[in-house]
């Protein structure tokens, strides 16, 4: 047992929260000075006018006292990207290409542990569940979604990568496209046969929706409350454990040893007896836990899923892995922390900033126009692409 405790690398386990730490902070003060900003010059027009006759207060003072719930909101939701964004970046790392199937892998995680607590739902177990119960019947179904999932990747892995290996790069590209369709399509195929639904609702068991209040602030002539949901911490906290579990796997495992190997030179690390076709399958199914373990959480916080619940999600956690740095573990961590930050504040200041005129549903334009400044320059994104030592 002492053996086994002096074996483990504690730099290595310490290092990922440090960054997460850096990250969060790092981007929210910096989002949070811009807003201020901005809300500092408008306070003096008609926007800040309007508002301070509605509310009983400057518009200044209503971004303050908003900002410590719209940073929770951001970080929940950046956790859930960098999840799915390090599947991207790992099997990149060691293939150097975009599995574009990862947004449907994601999918079927949240499918299947949906499905499972509906299923324990119509028996009556969830409704009559205690406390710790609930919670051992969430973590089942998050294991099933990642059982699932990974299963999913390395299948997928076999039969549409693998005899594609040694082709021009745009053709198993392509092949990845077509797999994403042909996932949509079964899972509106397998739903339709099973349960002629194709959305699904995430039951309502446990405390997850319970909020932690932590004070009341005035708000004009109202009380603003400050909280954060036990989903939201769940999905945090368990995104924590992936990134720092993923990071002490890559970096300080003899299979995190040989995945950097086979991505650093994959010819040389056959000729040292590495498995090649071994490490790529793990890579794969590595990522694949990590996406349904990413879609049963992207569930339990937004409740509906749909057989299209990866396109999005996929595409944005694609957008955080290019900004952090295609191949960068570190960059995955960044830029979905940063996406998921920019993409809350967008959502929460911009109806208020702009009078209504753009609501929320015009978040995805600061997130993506930032991506586009990043790639034209700083193309390697913003940690650098490490394709051979972060895998």
């Amino acid at each position: 047992m002492n053996r086994f405790f002096l074996s483990i690398n504690v730099r290595e386990l310490v290092r990922p929260l440090g960054q997460l730490t850096l990250f969060s902070l790092g981007s929210a003060a910096a989002l949070s000075i811009i807003v201020l900003i901005m809300a500092l010059v408008l306070d003096q027009t008609i926007i800040g006018e309007t508002l301070t006759e509605k509310l009983n207060v400057s518009l200044y003072t209503y971004t303050l006292i908003n900002l410590p719930q719209v940073v929770l909101d951001g970080l929940t939701i950046g956790f859930v990207y960098a999840a799915i964004a390090l599947g991207y970046t790992m099997v990149y790392g060691v293939l150097e290409f975009i599995n574009f199937a990862h947004s449907e892998i994601f999918a079927v995680g949240a499918f299947v542990g949906v499905e499972i607590l509906i299923a324990l739902d119509q028996t009556g177990m969830l409704r009559n569940a205690s406390l710790g119960m609930a919670y051992v019947f969430l973590i089942f179904a998050i294991l099933a979604g990642m059982a699932a999932a990974g299963a999913l990747a390395v299948t997928v892995e076999r039969v549409a990568y693998r005899p594609l290996r040694g082709a021009p790069r745009l053709v198993p590209l392509i092949s990845a496209i077509g797999v994403s369709f042909l996932l949509q399509d079964v899972i509106r195929l397998v739903e339709g046969l099973t349960t002629g639904d194709f959305n699904r609702i995430f039951p309502t068991f446990g405390n997850f929706d319970q909020r932690i209040i932590f004070g009341k602030l005035a708000l004009g002539s109202t009380n603003l409350t400050l909280g954060v949901s036990i989903k939201s911490l769940i999905v945090i906290i368990s995104a924590v454990l992936m990134l720092v579990g993923l990071n002490y796997l890559v970096n300080a495992t003899r299979i995190g040893k040989a995945i950097r190997a086979v991505a650093q030179d994959r010819p040389t690390a056959s000729l040292m007896g590495i498995n090649v076709n071994r490490i790529i399958s793990i890579t794969f199914l590595v990522g694949g836990l990590l996406g349904g373990a990413a879609g049963v959480l992207y569930a339990l916080k937004f409740t509906r899923i749909d057989p299209f619940v990866g396109f999005f999600p996929g595409l944005k956690a694609f957008a955080a892995a290019v900004l952090g740095g295609i191949g960068n573990l570190t960059g995955a961590l960044l830029g979905g922390i940063v996406l998921g930050m920019l993409e809350t504040f967008a959502g929460s200041y911009m109806g208020v900033f702009t009078m209504g005129a753009a609501g929320s549903e015009y978040k995805d334009i600061f997130a993506f126009s930032i991506l586009i400044f990043v790639l034209i320059f700083r193309p390697q994104g913003l940690m650098g692409e490490n394709v051979g030592q972060k895998a």
